[in-house]
């Protein structure tokens, strides 16, 4: 069974790396990918953090605190537990004829840590602004969406990171419902 498993993902994954090609995907998708490291990113990052402790009242202030925390703890919960559990090695030195439009890097592949942060922040920023949620979790689907396309993670490390993130974000905001009084969720 977990080799039928393998090969459909296989199977999914050379969809998107190779299938889903074209010039537009290939010069956008590298961008996003790595999009937290471009440096007006991290400075809209800081803007976004500063505006929301300073003008964002207590719900903006909550949200940060709880986004920083969540992002801390579903990285290192991914990084240093999950990915050492599975030991999955990353399809760009899995196999052959990947397309690589980025550095393969020297992590394991499964679960996606951007598919786990991205959707941990969605479900966290979409908890204290629920008009904003949908825009959130696209956001972090495309994001996730562009590690296959790169070519260094597998369908099944995006599906798996999408649902922890997500799950994590959840829990940890209906942790901060409950101690933060005043605070209650809309999920």
């Amino acid at each position: 069974m977990l080799e039928f498993l393998y090969s459909v993902d296989v199977r999914l994954f050379f969809f998107i790396n190779h299938t889903l090609a074209n010039p537009v995907l290939d010069a956008v998708m590298p961008v996003l990918t790595d999009f937290n490291k471009l440096l007006p990113v991290r400075i809209g990052a800081v803007l976004f953090i500063l505006y929301m402790l300073l003008r964002g009242g207590r719900n903006g202030r909550t949200m940060i605190g709880v986004l920083v925390l969540t992002i801390i703890i579903s990285d290192q919960v991914n990084s240093g537990f999950l990915k050492e559990l599975f030991g999955r090695v990353r399809p760009c030195r899995a196999l052959e004829g990947v397309r690589m439009l980025v550095g393969c890097g020297g992590g394991l592949s499964f679960p996606s840590s951007h598919a786990v942060n991205n959707f941990a922040a969605a479900a966290v920023i979409g908890r204290y602004y629920p008009a904003q949620r949908y825009y959130w979790l696209v956001f972090a689907a495309v994001i996730a969406f562009s590690r296959p396309y790169v070519g260094v993670h597998y369908p099944s490390d995006i599906l798996a990171g999408s649902i922890i993130g997500a799950g994590i974000g959840f829990g940890l905001t209906k942790l901060a419902d409950r101690f933060l009084p005043g605070q209650k969720s809309t999920l």
